[in-house]
């Protein structure tokens, strides 16, 4: 056993080792955290991921990406899916997309036949409308309800409109088909957290758009379906609106106008231009370019502060690269740069829920569209659920700008989280982490021969706590950043042959111990002995 033990501590003093001096250059710099008070506070299950519409016909820049991974058909049955989303529990799952506004829902008493989305170049984005069986919305319930998933719907909010060739949809919505499926819901007793209404009317929309009153008008009818249906019900679920891109007038006006009929407001975010762009690399590793999305999360969290209502903001929508992404870039390690620095500025700016286009899909699921098998921005976001608490601290970096830091409250247990994102491919850093104005403990670069003894795996204990903390490295198997392959302190994160999630190990590291961020890695690190006045 003592042999044993050895050998992991070697291995990992090893990854140390090869994290601080395989790379030349070396920088330092000042993580200050602010810990008096939260400047954000996310929802308990910040983490969201989206399942969509699209068929298998489904096709950009002459590569189809979606294969069988619509809600409409895909397998229930697999079991790296359903342990994938048990593992968060619960995980949000936001089912929309593009096709949601061409949707028909059977009802009982349907007279139509239930068709299925038809390729047809001549129609709105691409496909002609299609159905909602009620059998299939029966399968789907009783998944969800088996992976503990917590459900928001997006509703056709296009149905009895009629498009005008300016692209303005005009008239009231119809919600007669809408409250069909809700009461059916209701019923059936399917738990369901949210009904959302449409998908990228806002603005100037995307293939047609909604005036922002008219959109109030709409919202203000969702609220008084859900809350008649949902009168005899316990808990009532969230009504979300729009779903669509960020427009500061468009949205000022549904806020003020609807502000007391709806719960959230969600906006979607694809920041880095189309999945053919053949500079998404340089983008993600560019941090003016990654700074840039500040200015919404800004913006909105400034309307709904001066709006007077309740109304809170969540992200409903971030492939980051719009039509399907890019594969080996949107569903690679590189990705996880982009993600996870998305995650922590809205945090920032006190959104609270996070909805990553897609869960499975395209070229920027969470999960291969094919296998089922994690890529790996499933094991970013499954880290960052499991450590990042609701309480969000302000954070800066002063050094380079190549560096992101963001911290939050620990989850679960006492003090921090910091997760720090190294952008530069040649720099190994060293950041020392100011508390308050006070520095905590003292962090001197040592000889690797003190590493040895002070960065073996621990086993954990209230002693070992005491004077260590965990770090979750992440790097790109090989260095490719292209690489679908995530390490986890140097060991691949891999499904077993029964389809489990890999369990995340830290390394335990004494607390005189610099904290090292390697070129073009990701590091999450629990400091438990800090308490500050924003965790209490």
């Amino acid at each position: 056993m003592g042999s044993l033990f050895l050998q992991k501590g070697v291995l990992v003093w090893l990854f140390l080792f090869s994290l601080r001096f395989i790379c030349g250059t070396k920088a330092q710099g000042t993580v200050f955290i602010d810990g008096k008070i939260a400047i954000g506070r996310i929802d308990r299950h910040f983490i969201c991921a989206t399942l969509d519409w699209w068929p298998p016909e489904k096709c950009d820049y002459g590569t189809c990406a979606w294969d069988y991974s619509s809600f409409l058909n895909l397998d229930l049955n697999n079991i790296i899916f359903l342990n994938a989303i048990k593992a968060f529990s619960p995980l949000k799952i936001r089912l929309g997309g593009t096709l949601q506004d061409k949707v028909i829902y059977q009802t009982e008493d349907h007279q139509q036949p239930c068709v299925s989305f038809v390729r047809n170049t001549t129609e709105m984005f691409g496909f002609t409308p299609g159905c909602l069986p009620l059998s299939r919305w029966d399968e789907l319930n009783a998944f969800f309800n088996k992976s503990g998933a917590s459900i928001i719907f997006g509703l056709n909010a296009l149905y009895g409109r009629s498009v005008h060739p300016d692209s303005l949809s005009v008239g009231a919505w119809d919600p007669s088909n809408a409250e069909s499926l809700i009461r059916y819901t209701v019923k059936k007793g399917y738990d369901i957290h949210g009904w959302e209404l449409g998908n990228e009317l806002s603005g100037s929309g995307v293939g047609t758009r909604v005036a922002a009153d008219q959109y109030a008008s709409d919202t203000i009818a969702l609220h008084k379906i859900v809350k008649d249906a949902y009168e005899n019900s316990e808990t009532k679920p969230l009504v979300l609106a729009p779903g669509g891109f960020f427009d500061e007038g468009w949205f000022r006006e549904l806020v003020n106008k609807a502000g007391a009929s709806f719960d959230v407001a969600t906006h979607h975010i694809y920041n880095l231009g189309p999945g053919r762009d053949e500079h998404l690399l340089e983008k993600i590793l560019d941090p003016s370019y990654l700074d840039g999305e500040a200015d919404t999360f800004s913006k909105l969290q400034n309307i709904l502060k001066t709006s007077g209502s309740s109304v809170v903001a969540w992200v409903g929508e971030a492939g980051g690269a719009y039509n399907s992404g890019r594969n080996h870039v949107t569903n690679a390690f590189a990705f996880s740069f982009w993600y996870l620095d998305q995650l922590g500025m809205s945090a920032a700016y006190d959104t609270k829920t996070y909805c990553r286009q897609t869960l499975i899909g395209g070229n920027y699921g969470l999960l291969n569209t094919t296998t089922f098998e994690p890529n790996p921005d499933y094991y970013s976001a499954l880290l960052w659920h499991r450590l990042m608490g609701r309480n969000v601290l302000a954070t800066s970096f002063s050094g380079t700008k190549k560096l992101r830091a963001y911290a939050h409250c620990a989850k679960q247990s006492q003090g921090i989280t910091l997760l720090l994102i190294n952008l530069d491919g040649n720099t190994t850093i060293h950041p020392r982490v100011d508390f308050n104005g006070t520095m905590l403990h003292q962090q001197k670069h040592r000889h690797h021969h003190n590493h040895r003894k002070s960065s073996i795996k621990l086993p954990r204990s209230n002693k070992v706590a005491s004077n260590t903390r965990e770090e979750y490295h992440l790097t790109a198997k090989d260095g490719n950043l292209q690489s679908q392959t995530m390490l986890l302190n140097g060991k691949a994160l891999i499904v077993d042959s029964s389809g489990n999630i890999p369990t995340f190990e830290p390394i335990y590291v004494n607390s005189t111990e610099a904290i090292t961020v390697a070129p073009l890695s990701i590091v999450f690190v629990h400091i438990p002995y800090v308490l500050l006045p924003a965790c209490s």
